[in-house]
């Protein structure tokens, strides 16, 4: 079994800030520093820290370098990585004195993701073998069809909601990674338990875990569902919060792990990751995580 994971990679420009900008208002920043981030690579630092291969998939701009170095210093396979004469993806994150965030977001190279592109990659993968998806990059549909075919297992994180999911077969996701935000845009409901029946009631072979911040995380199937509480932190800054959860779920699934004990991991990652600064660099080694 392989692991896959086709998605973004970002340069995260962070902002620390009194309170979060509004409208009309300019304010002065305390502090400006450069991450390595995007849903996607955050998502396969955390795999890899996890314990787990993983190949990276996606496009970086002439500013990507960085993003390639830190995949290369987790051992994250950067194979199917391509690179573009063309600015990167990146993002403006504000981060206010609770540690809380919020983000714009430029797709780049991200949203130049081809067709073409997606077959040469998935040429390398087939039955069986995982495939995580975000929504930061372009053919999100073209891809998840394609997989299925391969007879991949296809693991969707969808997030930022938008659009471009409304032609995306939803039927052919084996796990759902969301958080509350997600559910009611994927189902119409705002309760965790109504999100649950409707994914379920919907596509009753999926999985879903359902995230609800400091309420913590629900894991449904169609034979169980079961609930892990937070771990109780102060935050300094919560941007790789859910990407860290979903990486440690992942792998801890995939190691064998019952959702009860996967769940209670990807809890105790994310309290670790929230208590540092930066998106990649924040999140914990699954020896940090064991140790806490």
């Amino acid at each position: 079994m392989k692991v896959l994971n086709f998605g973004s990679l970002n340069v995260d420009n962070v902002y620390n800030l009194p309170h979060f900008v509004t409208a009309g208002e300019t304010i002065a920043s305390s502090k400006m520093e450069k991450f390595c981030g995007g849903k996607g690579l955050n998502q396969s630092v955390a795999l890899a820290k996890a314990g787990l291969p993983v190949y990276h998939a996606g496009a970086i701009g002439n500013d990507g370098q960085m993003l390639l170095d830190l995949c290369h210093e987790y051992g994250i396979d950067t194979t199917y990585v391509k690179k573009m004469d063309a600015p990167g993806g990146h993002t403006v994150i504000q981060v206010d004195e609770s540690g809380q965030n919020c983000i714009i977001l430029y797709g780049g190279t991200n949203r130049m993701i081809t067709p073409a592109f997606v077959d040469e990659v998935l040429a390398g993968f087939g039955e069986g073998d995982i495939l995580v998806l975000q929504n930061e990059i372009s053919e999100i549909p073209y891809i998840v069809d394609k997989a299925y075919e391969a007879g991949m297992k296809i693991v969707l994180n969808p997030s930022p909601y938008d659009s471009n999911l409304a032609s995306c077969d939803f039927s052919k996701v084996w796990l759902f990674m969301l958080n509350e935000v997600e559910g009611l845009q994927c189902t119409g409901f705002s309760e965790p338990d109504k999100i649950m029946d409707e994914l379920l009631r919907k596509f009753p072979d999926s999985r879903t875990v359902l995230t609800l911040g400091s309420a913590g995380a629900w894991y449904c199937d169609r034979d169980t569902r079961v609930f892990q509480d937070i771990f109780k932190v102060k935050a300094v800054d919560t941007t790789a919060a859910g990407d860290t959860f979903t990486g440690f779920f992942v792998a801890s699934i995939l190691g064998g792990a019952s959702p009860q004990e996967a769940l209670r991991t990807a809890a105790k990652a994310s309290s670790i990751a929230v208590t540092r600064k930066g998106a990649a660099p924040s999140i914990p080694t699954i020896e940090e995580v064991r140790n806490q």
